[in-house]
């Protein structure tokens, strides 16, 4: 129930008409507020505020919110597309997911709205001693929340949607994916063993898989006596012709199964989310090194920098951790592989870099420290992409010398018998 809530409150952070509309009501609520105050008998207690005082801050706050709103929507949209073009459309839910931003127009819109709407109120008589003064404190805490969001929007919006921010959202959206990966390995099942049995369950819908009901499967496997096995994970690409799951009746005496049932569990969309696919992270890291290597960017710089943060990614997959206890016992799904994690995240830089003797000395170096983690599998997959990576540099390496210290450094940290490919071309 709790991963349900999360991925559904994850899609709501993803558009921005939520908090706007949160703050709107809260705005109206406000009002009404205020004229509650004249109910309670402390018109003795407050001081005597004039209507006209309040009427004019919020004719101030009326006038001034809608252009700050339209401001920030504008400035909100250039980031959107400046993402889209600097680094990669699979980032946009990222940078539309920003907390500030969104606080921010929240707060514009709202305050708009307040004004509006007390404005209206007080010209029509509508609050006595103590609802006047409630809404002039109202009016007064308004204008200071509106004041410090725009201090902070100001200072968030000059780094949103530029290449850096990007690269850390999509490394921070990796690393929640990866960490809760790593304390459900089998996403909160048991490991899936040996070669698929029993009854496929497939689906009409073409899409990709975003999230999969491990505690709705559970409750179906418990009650008609079945054992589930996933046949794909989140983030892998189904069609009608791919099995989402195979299913096994512990006996004869099993309950009749329905697969519209299974198929209720598995949320399928046109587009990969972060929240339970840690391969989507690195890809969309992947994505954003490989446009800097284009030949119309040439930012070696910045895919550097893609290869840092997928260095720390991988070292936190590598970190021992104790997983918890499978709480679907009945439900087995298979458990990412170390060769498919690096497949995302270097083969596509390894390509595109091989010419660049800053890049391709840095694959080696973030290979070479990720294979001394000490993970067998991880070791063994680093080791495959270090030699791909040297035989793609070899034959696209022009200067002798370049091609040198690539070989040096690979040998630094695999030995020199690893060299695979004809490093002898200057092809």
């Amino acid at each position: 129930m709790r991963n349900r809530f999360e991925f559904f409150f994850n899609r709501l952070r993803e558009r921005l008409w939520v908090k706007p509309l949160i703050a709107c009501i809260l705005s109206v609520c406000g009002v009404l507020l205020a004229h509650l105050a004249d109910s309670i008998p402390i018109d003795w207690k407050v001081p005597e505020i004039a209507q006209g005082s309040v009427v004019d801050l919020l004719k101030i706050i009326a006038a001034s919110m809608l252009g700050v709103a339209t401001f920030a929507v504008a400035s909100m949209v250039s980031a959107y597309a400046s993402t889209g073009q600097s680094a990669t459309a699979r980032a946009f839910p990222l940078i539309v997911a920003d907390d500030v931003s969104q606080n921010a127009l929240s707060v514009f819109v709202g305050a708009f709205i307040y004004a509006i709407v007390a404005l209206s109120a007080t010209t029509n008589d509508y609050f006595g001693k103590a609802g006047r003064f409630t809404l002039f404190a109202f009016t007064l805490l308004s204008m200071v929340a509106v004041i410090l969001v725009f201090v902070r929007w100001v200072d968030s919006i000059a780094r949103l949607g530029r290449l850096g921010a990007v690269i850390a959202k999509a490394e921070q959206a990796a690393a929640r994916a990866i960490e809760r990966r790593r304390r459900a390995p089998w996403l909160g099942g048991v490991a899936a063993g040996g070669a698929p049995a029993g009854l496929a369950v497939h689906d009409e819908r073409i899409g990709y898989l975003q999230r999969v009901d491990m505690e709705l499967l559970q409750r179906i496997a418990a009650g008609r006596g079945l054992r589930i096995t996933l046949a794909v994970l989140p983030g892998a690409m189904v069609s009608p012709a791919r099995p989402l799951a195979w299913v096994l009746p512990d006996s004869g005496a099993s309950g009749p199964l329905e697969p519209g049932e299974i198929r209720k569990a598995f949320t399928i969309g046109p587009l990969r989310q972060f929240d339970e696919d840690p391969r989507f992270g690195l890809v969309v890291l992947a994505e954003i090194g490989c446009r800097a290597l284009s030949q119309a960017i040439n930012d070696p710089g910045t895919a550097i920098a893609v290869l840092g943060s997928l260095h720390r990614l991988y070292a936190a997959w590598t970190v021992p951790c104790e997983p918890k206890a499978p709480a679907c016992e009945r439900v087995a799904a298979p458990a990412l592989l170390a060769d498919d994690l690096l497949d995302d995240g270097f083969t596509a830089i390894a390509r595109d870099g091989a010419h660049l003797i800053e890049v391709a000395m840095r694959v080696q170096r973030v290979l070479g420290e990720i294979g001394a983690s000490g993970e067998p599998g991880m070791r063994a997959a680093a080791r495959r992409h270090a030699d791909l990576a040297l035989a793609r540099a070899e034959r696209a390496l022009v200067f002798g010398p370049d091609r040198e210290q690539v070989r040096a450094r690979h040998a630094a940290y695999w030995g020199a018998a690893a060299r695979v490919g004809d490093g002898g071309s200057d092809a």
